[in-house]
């Protein structure tokens, strides 16, 4: 089995947000390519066994089912690093956004000059609810921020679960001593901020003792 990749980082832009297709087909992507099958992303980081199990052999007992193996250290370091980590982090990153779009002023949104014609209609209305008691009920059409902060919370929800499981069946396998997967999440951020901010100073070094 190959290993998976992640999925490409949407560019963000306010216009993806409110484009819930396109923000729920790449969080969907995402979460298929290696959530959703972190049982089959798991078992493809085991190394092919050198003897192979003998029926005939009674003194040595059959190996443990795939799915139920250690992965090594270094395998698992990997996977986590190169494939779970950044791809929980896109969509992090996806959703921290969104949420940003969706408390913030939308001057452009298409339908507010429609809403504030319904609106001025729903005033000027005449009321009897005594020969009509539904007429004055109005519904005004919701604002697309809203919707969008609507969706950014429950994806969040779902977020939450997924990683969770995620995370369960990776301590099982690769014995992980992190109780909580966004803990490994930020450590491994650190270390990934560490490593870039140390970068251009190891250049300057060099380049002094040139």
């Amino acid at each position: 089995m190959a290993a998976p990749t992640t999925t490409p980082a949407p560019k963000l832009t306010p216009a993806f947000c409110f484009n819930q297709t396109a923000l729920q087909d790449f969080l969907r992507i995402s979460r298929s390519a290696v959530d959703d099958t972190i049982s089959q992303n798991l078992n493809a980081l085991l190394s092919p066994s050198k003897d192979a199990w003998d029926p005939h052999n009674t003194s040595r007992s059959p190996s443990r089912p795939v799915g139920k193996r250690a992965i090594s250290t270094e395998a698992c370091a990997t996977f986590k690093k190169n494939v779970l980590f950044p791809s929980w982090q896109a969509r992090s990153d996806v959703l921290a956004y969104c949420a940003g779009v969706a408390t913030s002023p939308d001057p452009n949104d298409p339908d507010h000059m429609l809403r504030q014609v319904e609106d001025m209609r729903a005033r000027e209305r005449v009321v009897n609810e005594r020969l009509d008691p539904y007429s004055g009920r109005y519904f005004p059409r919701e604002v697309r921020t809203e919707a969008l902060a609507a969706l950014v919370r429950s994806e969040l929800m779902v977020e939450s679960i997924v990683r969770s499981r995620t995370w369960g069946l990776v301590r099982e396998r690769c014995y992980d001593d992190e109780y909580e997967g966004e803990k490994a999440l930020d450590k491994w951020r650190r270390e990934k901020s560490a490593s870039a901010s140390a970068t251009p100073t190891l250049l300057q070094d060099d380049l002094v003792e040139t």
